[in-house]
Formats: C-alpha cells, structure tokens, sequence
C-alpha cells in the first residue's frame, strides 16, 4: 500500500479544525513520518498509525509546529518496544534541537533512534523503498525538502512468458540475471516485459519559491507542498519564507506533478475552498487541499 496519511495541517498555531503538521506516508513496507508537529502522537492514534509502523521520521526544519511532537514520538517507540531501528533525518545545523527534543524528559530508551542528520543538498538512503534524497530550500533557518524516488523497473507479462515456456521459479532467476536458456534459446528479459517507470513523492515545507522546489517537485506521482497563504499576501509569504496555494499550483504544472496535495495552511484562513480554486487556476491535474486525518492514495503508475 501506498497513502499519505495527513495527521496535521496547520501551521505556527493549531486551531478548532486543524492540528499542527504531521504526515504519515505508507510506502510499501517503509512508514515515513515527516515533521511531527504538536499532537502527533494523539493523531495517529486516530488515524489507526502504530508507532511499529514508522521505519524513518523527516524533519524538514525546526521550527515548533514541525517538530513539537517529537518527544512523545520517540518516548513512544521505546514504550512499545518497536523492534526495528528507526532513522531520523533533520538539518544537522539545528542537532542542538534534535537531542533537547529527543531527551526532553526522562523515559526508559528501548528503542534504537538512529541519528542520521543532513549537512547538505544529495542522496540520504537507498533502499528496497528506492532513493531518499534531501534539498535545502530558502526560508528563516535551515530547512530541507524530501524526495522519494523508486528506480524504473520493468513489468513482467504473464502471456509473453507462457509463450516462451517460462513458469514458476524460471521468472525469478530471468529476473536477477537478465536472461534465460529455454530449449536451447536466449529469451532476454525485454522478449517477456515491458517498462515500469518508478514512482516519486516530494514532501516541501517552509520555504520561498527556489530552484530547489522544482528538482524536487520534478515528476512527483504525488506532492505534498505547503501553500501557506493566498497570493493575496504574496508579499507577506516571500518576507516570512513561504509559498501562496497560487504558486504550490504553479510549481506542480511546470515539474509534470500527478496529484497536487496542500497544507500548512495559515490560521488567518477558515474557507479551504479558496484554496482550491486559486490552485485550479495554475494546475488541471487532481489538487487535494489537505485536512487533519484525511487519507490521499499515491496515483497508480503510470
């Protein structure tokens, strides 16, 4: 299964409606949480997200509503004795932070938090997920954006394979090494499949519009973006370090973006619907203005 699971939407301070930030993105068998703002935790009790399911937790930047929720987070990990290593990522600039906000009070540690900071723009991981890249973006500290990005495949066709005699624990070996003997003939990975592009996902916070929110919108199946106020305070968005829904959009059309999700939504605001409408102007593809515990399914591939 692949799907954002929003736990959070608001930004500076919470409101009625919307919980400070805080994103659960399932991929596969990897859970990414990604700035965990104030109330996290109880969130993803209402979403049904245990903390067994997080295998690495994001933090853009550290201002309050993106990394509040830490505490209870890490103290949860140890209070259910989450078996796997956990890896944080956070903008190495700000460890003093991190290790307050890791030690904020005093808890038996069970769980392995490995520290996994980032210095600058570059490839963080590669694993079975695909690649996890970070690129730092303009705001009023240090602050990064996260992109997700699954090598291309290739997808086997069951009547191409058939057609060549190729059954059972056949396709495995055809798979790892590219070609197969059968009968005395070469059948090549290519005669029975046909190519998968991989999937991408872009997770941008607080920042200004840079070069860097556009490599890492590029080609996202799904982008989850900040669109903190409307271009009618286009002024106030470039002097605080933010982006308008107008120009969240805009970035989506240019970069080739599937579905369009926004959030960090300033509390000045109480009709969501203006920001749909101002993203509908720039961008025709699916745009999802984000609620607290909504659930947005990465597109299917290409």
């Amino acid at each position: 299964m692949r799907e954002l699971v929003v736990l959070g939407t608001g930004s500076q301070v919470p409101s009625r409606e919307r919980t400070q930030n805080g994103y659960f993105l399932r991929w596969d068998d990897e859970g990414f949480l990604f700035d965990p703002g104030e109330g996290t935790q109880r969130q993803m009790l209402y979403a049904g997200v245990a903390a067994g399911a997080i295998t690495r937790m994001c933090i853009t930047h550290f201002h309050g509503d993106h990394c509040l929720g830490m505490p209870g987070i890490v103290q949860r990990l140890s209070l259910d004795d989450v078996p796997h290593p956990v890896r944080a990522h956070y903008p190495a600039s700000g460890q003093k932070y991190f290790a307050r906000l890791r030690y904020a009070a005093s808890f038996f540690e069970r769980a392995e938090l490995l520290e996994e900071p980032v210095e600058e723009d570059g490839l963080l991981s590669v694993g079975s997920f695909g690649q996890l890249w970070a690129r730092r973006l303009e705001h009023s500290v240090d602050s990064f954006g996260y992109q997700l990005i699954e090598p291309d495949g290739r997808r086997m066709l069951p009547d191409r394979l058939a057609a060549h005699g190729i059954v059972g624990p056949a396709i495995g070996r055809l798979q790892q090494a590219g070609s197969l003997q059968v009968d005395g003939r070469t059948v090549n990975i290519e005669d029975v499949s046909e190519p998968r592009p991989g999937q991408r996902f872009a997770f941008i916070m607080d920042t200004r519009l840079c070069e860097n929110v556009l490599r890492l919108a590029q080609d996202a199946d799904l982008l989850v973006i900040e669109s903190t106020y409307l271009s009618s305070e286009a002024d106030l968005a470039r002097r605080f370090g933010h982006l308008t829904a107008r120009q969240a959009a805009r970035v989506a059309a240019e970069c080739g973006v599937r579905k369009l999700v926004l959030t960090h939504f300033s509390q000045r605001y109480q009709e969501p619907e203006r920001f749909l409408s101002e993203a509908a102007a720039e961008f025709s593809g699916e745009i999802v203005v984000a609620s607290d515990l909504s659930r947005t399914p990465v597109p299917a591939r290409r």
